[in-house]
């Protein structure tokens, strides 16, 4: 690559960014306490960590260690969401959430029954779904 296509080059990786940026300002805000703002981050760093195990699992070719990381993240883990903050969650931002979550358990069952990573793959693409069409909706903002 010759250095004088540089500029061209990051215009053009920068030139998308900035149009996601622009769309990602019409997303529905929900304002929460910073609390529980802390709270659904948590609950989203959950989803990406167990994505990441997944990944790794699969690239292992490790169906045990994929259905373990897709159980942690089931609707088990739903669970912890404080009552007065889930009163406050928008139906289709909790419609996602427990999309997720379900998705996650159904990944778990059929890594653990089934064994086939291109499954684990495909159900993992589905819980993704999920989560981009959920980030590409709402934005989570603190309280005043």
């Amino acid at each position: 690559m010759q250095l004088r296509n540089l500029p061209l080059l990051l215009a053009m990786a920068v030139s998308p960014l900035a149009a996601a940026d622009n769309a990602l300002e019409h997303r529905t805000p929900i304002r929460l306490t910073a609390e529980e703002k802390s709270h659904i981050h948590l609950e989203m760093r959950l989803f990406l960590s167990t994505v990441q195990m997944i990944v790794n699992g699969i690239a292992a070719n490790d169906m045990k260690l994929v259905a373990a990381a897709a159980h942690e993240a089931g609707m088990a883990a739903a669970e912890d969401v404080p009552t007065k903050l889930r009163e406050k969650l928008p139906l289709e931002f909790k419609r996602f959430g427990q999309a997720t979550h379900q998705g996650f358990d159904d990944l778990a069952r059929d890594a653990d029954s089934l064994g086939d990573p291109n499954q684990a793959m495909k159900q993992l693409g589905q819980v993704l779904n999920h989560c981009v069409a959920c980030h590409t909706t709402y934005r989570l903002e603190t309280r005043k």
